[in-house]
């Protein structure tokens, strides 16, 4: 292990994931926070969120970007989102079943 070098703390590893997620797909979640808000929480669908990305960086080649945005795990922002205060969950159905994956954002209560 070279001098300089040192390993990474849990905390530098999500300061880390944030500064590698676009700002555009931080807007766009928090559009999506907005938009759904009903006072208690905000649940969106995972399609409508990254519609909203591609729009926002004016990309027409949506299945090229849809790898680049998976392989680079930029939808595993839910931890930087529960540093800032949110209770969130992601929804995905399993195998045998048929139904939209989404987020949901709930304000955290003092025991979450």
């Amino acid at each position: 292990m070279g001098e300089n070098v040192k390993p990474l703390s849990p905390d530098e590893v999500l300061e880390k994931k944030q500064m590698s997620i676009p700002d555009a797909m931080l807007e766009a979640i928090n559009e999506m926070i907005v938009k759904k808000w009903n006072g208690s929480e905000a649940t969106f669908r995972q399609e409508d969120l990254l519609d909203l990305y591609f729009s926002k960086i004016g990309e027409s080649n949506i299945q090229m970007n849809r790898t680049k945005v998976f392989d680079n795990h930029w939808m595993d922002f839910e931890e930087i989102y529960r540093k800032a205060g949110w209770k969130v969950s992601y929804d995905k159905p399993a195998y045998n079943e048929s139904y939209p994956a989404t987020f949901t954002f709930e304000k955290k209560k003092k025991n979450d």
